[in-house]
């Protein structure tokens, strides 16, 4: 089965809030409104890697996937 990089979440324990699951590694749930990070796997500094520029890259990424979404919602 193919599985979204992206999906988006709720709660009902927690309705007003919104998050977006990050499904490949590293796996993560972002708050959408404190930007607030659970991560779900280990991440380890690589010496060819700058993490903190990954992480970077991974939450815009998340935004932009967010923002896409949500001009869908408004479309309909």
């Amino acid at each position: 089965m193919e599985t979204p990089k992206f999906l988006i979440a709720d709660n009902s324990d927690f309705p007003d809030k919104i998050f977006i699951i990050h499904t490949d590694f590293p796996r993560f749930m972002l708050d959408v409104e404190t930007e607030e990070i659970e991560w779900f796997d280990e991440l380890e500094e690589e010496p060819d890697v700058d993490l903190e520029t990954e992480i970077a890259e991974l939450m815009e990424k998340a935004f932009d996937f967010f923002d896409r979404e949500m001009d869908t919602y408004d479309e309909e």
